[in-house]
């Protein structure tokens, strides 16, 4: 029987806007295509027909994107890869407070969630705070990250 995967938190809007940037910038993209190396005809439904195949894939990844809880496990659905672990391989779901280097300065981005792996390994996932999702909804993210942790920790001490 196939696993049901549920997503613990609704997709914030600000998913919509970035679909509509990317087919804007696509649509710009054939602009500039058929201008530049004047296509005609079939060259233009070919690069026409191509840019929104890629559109409507990317679209579809853009919404898919974000952490899955299941009974045995955590799946993250990134915009290029989704990865699956079981519950057992996750040694702690943790809070990080993400920075970046911009030469001298350290830039802080805010918090995300890391998951831990009994390997040594750490897994990031698309849960960030100032992310598209949770931005103007902290209190989703801590309680999503809740969730997580409350799942993890119920498939380690089951009763």
């Amino acid at each position: 029987m196939d696993e049901i995967w549920t997503r613990p938190y609704s997709p914030g809007p600000g998913r919509w806007l970035i679909i509509a940037w990317e087919a804007a910038a696509l649509g710009f993209l054939a602009w500039v295509a058929v201008r530049e190396f004047e296509l005609a005809g079939h060259s233009v439904r070919f690069v026409a027909g191509t840019l929104a195949a890629i559109w409507v894939i990317g679209a579809h990844r853009i919404l898919q994107m974000g952490a899955y809880v299941g009974a045995t496990g955590l799946r993250i659905h990134g915009l290029l890869r989704s990865r699956t672990m079981p519950w057992r391989d996750i040694a702690h779901v943790r809070l990080h407070k993400a920075t970046h280097r911009v030469g001298p300065w350290q830039i802080e981005s805010g918090l995300t969630v890391l998951i831990d792996r009994h390997d040594g390994s750490t897994v990031n996932t698309e849960l960030w705070a100032q992310g598209i999702d949770f931005h103007s909804r902290p209190r989703l993210f801590r309680a999503v990250y809740q969730e997580l942790r409350s799942r993890h920790q119920a498939a380690q001490n089951p009763s």
